[in-house]
């Protein structure tokens, strides 16, 4: 017989050693890259965007088990609604996060409406078709997004009114690194929330959630909300650093790529999320470099063995059998 899988949330002095946990880990991994990779910030800045849309997946996919395809719908509308604001006069960046944000809750909103209130085959059809008519639509409208020439000429202010983007991306990426820590650490105190492990419930047991009055379709609207807004928060990063939004930032491809990340890392853990984000670009950067007429043949192999050996995701797995290695020492 199936159970709901809710957990007690931490205490109040846990929940906030474990922000300042996260908060400190994600400012050693920035730190970490910017020392490692000084000449190719760029890069980085890449990987911090695509982490967004990934995070932004394991929301709706890993809380929730909504499946989708179409989900860098939501993270390429917010590009563009931020590019086209800072091309209208709205140059500081701050704004445009949140112009980006709140493109991705109205992208979150229409596309949850559809893809939420079916379940299985027909919402993952529905999901590819929402982010297909985007798509075509992107590349139709080029009075707003520039069609298949992309929307150029996005160039906003300082931060603050101080520090302005440089061409080396050191600005730029500090920005974006401070950016993803505090998302990432109101996403950990968010998902500690009585409404995120009622989510976790609904994908464990939709039924039995139903037959104790708990209203379902209307907390998977809420949490597609936040999720596009995540994602349209990455899609107006993207935008700021890039100074460019293109066609492949709405395409079926970014949401598959998404997913696959998702699977890499581990569903339904935003720690996840986020790692199997970087060691998939970290390997598609050398990989393809190395081999870039066949390095998807390496991706696949990849995935198979993660599938294999770590069905639940690396970080899922590794903390998995951490827990259990404990639990065997203090049982001895």
């Amino acid at each position: 017989m199936a159970t709901l899988s809710v957990t007690a949330a931490p205490t109040a002095g846990a929940g906030l050693r474990n922000d300042l946990i996260a908060a400190a880990v994600i400012a050693v991994l920035g730190t970490i890259g910017y020392f490692v990779y000084p000449d190719d910030l760029a890069f980085l800045i890449r990987v911090i965007g695509l982490a967004f849309l990934v995070i932004s997946l394991d929301l709706v996919t890993g809380y929730c088990g909504v499946a989708t395809l179409g989900h860098a719908a939501l993270f390429g509308v917010g590009a563009y609604a931020a590019g086209n604001f800072c091309l209208a006069g709205v140059t500081d960046p701050i704004l445009m996060l949140l112009i980006g944000a709140l493109a991705g809750t109205a992208t979150g909103l229409v596309s949850g409406l559809l893809v939420t209130r079916f379940r299985g085959l027909p919402q993952l059809v529905l999901s590819i078709a929402f982010g297909q008519l985007v798509a075509a639509l992107a590349n139709k409208l080029s009075s707003i997004t520039g069609g298949s020439d992309g929307l150029a000429g996005i160039s906003p202010g300082p931060v603050f009114g101080i520090f302005n983007f440089d061409m080396f991306g050191r600005t730029g990426y500090i920005f974006s690194v401070i950016v993803l820590l505090i998302t990432m650490v109101a996403l950990l105190r968010f998902a500690r929330s009585p409404f995120a492990l009622m989510c976790r419930a609904i994908k464990d047991d939709t039924l039995r959630t139903r037959m104790i009055g708990v209203s379902v379709y209307p907390r998977l609207l809420v949490m597609y909300c936040v999720a596009g807004a995540v994602a349209g928060l990455g899609g107006g990063l993207t935008a700021i650093n890039t100074g460019v939004v293109g066609l492949d930032s709405v395409s079926f491809e970014r949401s598959a790529e998404a997913l696959i990340m998702l699977i890499l890392g581990g569903a339904g853990n935003l720690w996840g999320a986020l790692i199997g984000a970087i060691l998939f670009e970290l390997f598609h950067h050398y990989v393809s470099a190395a081999s870039p007429f066949h390095w998807m043949i390496l991706v696949g192999v990849l995935l198979i063995v993660v599938v294999l050996f770590f069905p639940k995701g690396l970080v899922n797995e590794v903390t998995r059998r951490i827990g259990d290695f404990r639990q065997a020492r203090a049982a001895r």
